[in-house]
């Protein structure tokens, strides 16, 4: 059961696609507290959810604001990070709750922090939507939830394919030899990502010619390998009166504005910008139909980023730094005081700055609101434009699509990947923690930088972190400038463990895209913590390093250095399957409870449930050799039962899911 209660005038988000009636009566299971609610909590109580958020599985003992953060440093300090998923799934005794917040600006949350038995959460504005679930377990509440916000993006089936991406390409020859030299050392490959350094003075829809003299040519050349170019766009539009898609858009008045009517302008990577108002249905066809620049060099996908939006600085606050500067010339002695508070926290503030977002505004249905009241609608509305937008400009086509910014409504458009991430094994632990509430948030195709975007990975890590992001919808390998250079092949001593690792995504392809189908058009699960399925499980309960992937397995991944090995839990007997390639593996049936397996570097472990099959293909070299017609059917059929198993398959392409003939029964 759903029931929908307003307050104020909530602005229309896009979030929901039910229009369910508004309550009148008290709200239930909440308590009123100043401006917000709360909820007594048992000492065993289980909150998920919150999607892109720091720390566990379960989210309780900590504070958040959904406030989107261009946030590279992550870590459990922090309390915001690039979403806004205000979706919170509460697990207490034998009742379970769902609530989800509709608000565009910002909710804070504080489960269990301030007292361990409270939680709490309010908006800093006084117009929002609550909505409460209730009245069925987790797996039910997470599909009501789905239902309630709408189908889930999905993308072509290259787009589970491996991508190689780095900050740093900067030619044409440079995207022909990753090309080539992951052909020479026999690793699968499906995308080849293309950063800022594609583009004409980091200019939105250009291309430098210099650098990349024919892009057309390019995609045609490597898409006759099985490989596609997928560039990022970034939401500032450089300004120059020679752009046309700025020209076009201080035409038309499509920028975001000042309260005195002028463009707002802050600095990002082409330098001095402006920023579409994305709340205005005419700007996102008119900023969506631009992607027909690179749509007709034949690109098929694209990524989204700096689009919270990141602010660099505004010019009114640099030269108001750089006057405070000048101040302190000739004085001989600063105290610690003014260095720390004037000159390293003025630098630091000139990015994101606050008062910057509360001083430009959008100007929806001919309204005037500040930018800081909706702020988290913006990334997911540029998102919006280029879904919208390829309906005519590649239709009937799937086109890929992920974000960096986002918010519960945007998953209807495009994926999402977990922003730049650091090169830790604590970041490897994150990734998997924030798979399955990311998920039950809508956003199925989504994926973290493997080896880690910042600082310098490790071999050992770089490998660990690929047999965790075999499993995951999106599986990118994308780091920064100036960090090592990680693409696969570089790897000397692990690279024949690297190479069938990604063998064995593409061989289990069949399964992982099934699921993935099932989760999208079903509004099913593709991760979920054990206690998802197994409720009454207090260990389970507990479990935040091990996933239910789909209906048939569980993974548990190993995830700190210098271990060969690890702690599982089984809610039941499972059968192990000691993976070393598609073909080469250990099995064991375990009995439930607790074990500690050894796990080589070169090793994945993975677990059937009982009366469950896992159709397996041949590796291939990309998605489009893939034979998903000669199977192999992983099992576990205790006492000899029989088992069936539905798949689904597609030609990847078009956007005609739902055609009875893509499902087949496979049987035992």
């Amino acid at each position: 059961m759903i029931q929908r209660f307003s307050f104020g005038h909530p602005f229309p988000t896009g979030s929901v696609v039910q229009d369910l009636p508004v309550e009148s009566g008290p709200v239930p299971f909440l308590s009123p507290e100043g401006s917000g609610w709360c909820l007594t909590m048992s000492e065993t109580a289980v909150v998920y959810g919150l999607g892109e958020m720091p720390r566990g599985i379960n989210k309780r003992g900590w504070h958040y604001v959904t406030n989107n953060t261009d946030e590279s440093h992550h870590g459990e300090g922090k309390v915001s990070y690039y979403g806004a998923h205000n979706f919170l799934l509460i697990r207490d005794g034998g009742r379970c709750l769902g609530i989800f917040v509709d608000h565009p600006g910002k909710v804070r949350y504080d489960i269990g922090y301030t007292r361990h038995d409270t939680l709490r959460f309010s908006t800093d504005e006084p117009d929002y939507e609550l909505y409460l679930l209730s009245g069925g377990d987790e797996n039910a509440l997470c599909h009501e939830f789905r239902e309630l916000i709408g189908p889930s993006y999905i993308p072509p089936k290259w787009a589970f394919g491996l991508a190689q991406s780095r900050w740093g390409y900067k030619t044409e020859e440079d995207v022909r030899e990753i090309a080539r030299q992951y052909q020479a050392h026999g690793l699968p490959l499906d995308m080849i990502c293309l950063d800022i350094d594609y583009m004409q003075d980091y200019a939105d829809f250009t291309v430098n010619k210099e650098r990349f003299p024919n892009l057309a040519a390019l995609s045609a050349e490597l898409k006759q390998q099985g490989i596609r170019l997928v560039p990022i766009l970034d939401a500032g539009v450089r300004i120059d009166p020679e752009d046309p898609t700025y020209a076009e858009g201080l035409e038309k008045g499509y920028f975001c504005k000042k309260a005195d009517g002028t463009p707002f302008v802050a600095a990002v990577w082409p330098g001095k910008a402006c920023f579409p108002d994305f709340l205005r249905p005419e700007v996102r066809a008119w900023f969506g139909g631009r992607y027909k620049t690179l749509t007709d060099c034949g690109i098929e996908g694209f990524w989204n980023d700096m689009n919270e939006p990141a602010l660099f600085y505004s010019p009114e606050r640099l030269e108001a730094f750089l006057a405070d500067m000048a101040s302190l010339r000739g004085r001989e002695n600063l105290a610690q005081e003014e260095f720390f508070a004037r000159v390293v926290g003025g630098a630091m503030g000139l990015m994101n700055s606050p008062d910057d977002y509360a001083s430009f505004f959008h100007e929806p249905d001919g309204r005037k609101i500040r930018h800081d009241r909706v702020h988290n609608l913006y990334g997911g509305n540029m998102t919006r434009a280029a879904g919208e937008a390829f309906r005519s400009l590649r239709p009937g086509q799937r086109t890929l699509l992920y974000s960096r910014s986002s918010f519960i409504g945007s998953h209807r458009y495009g994926g999402i990947w977990l922003g730049d991430n650091h090169a830790s094994w604590e970041q490897l632990l994150a990734n998997i923690q924030l798979m399955p509430n990311v998920q039950m948030c809508g956003f199925l195709y989504t994926g973290a930088d493997l080896c880690g975007f910042g600082e310098d990975t490790t071999p050992d890590l770089a490998l660990r972190w690929l047999e965790f992001g075999i499993l995951t919808p999106l599986m990118r390998n994308h780091s920064a400038v100036g960090t090592r250079e990680q693409e696969y092949y570089r790897f000397v001593d692990q690279l024949p463990a690297i190479r069938e690792m990604i063998r064995l995504r593409y061989a289990l392809l069949p399964y992982l895209y099934s699921e993935f189908m099932k989760a999208a058009l079903e509004n099913r699960s593709y991760f979920r913590p054990l206690a998802f399925d197994y409720p009454e499980d207090p260990d389970a309960r507990e479990v935040q390093d091990q996933l239910l992937l789909g209906e048939g397995l569980m993974c548990a991944p190993v995830y700190t250095q210098n271990t060969h090995g690890r702690h599982v839990y089984l809610p039941e007997s499972m059968k192990l399957l000691r993976l070393r390639s598609a073909e080469d593996y250990d099995e064991e049936i375990l009995p439930a409870g607790h074990h500690y397996l050894r796990c080589g570097l070169d090793e994945i472990l993975l677990f059937l449930r009982p009366g469950r099959l896992v159709p397996v293909a041949k590796p291939a070299a990309n998605t489009a050799a893939l034979d998903d017609t000669a199977l192999t059917l992983w099992h576990y059929l205790p006492e000899g039962g029989h088992a069936a198993y539905r798949m689904y398959t597609d030609d990847g392409v078009t956007t005609d899911y739902d055609r009875p003939d893509h499902w087949r029964t496979l049987t035992l």
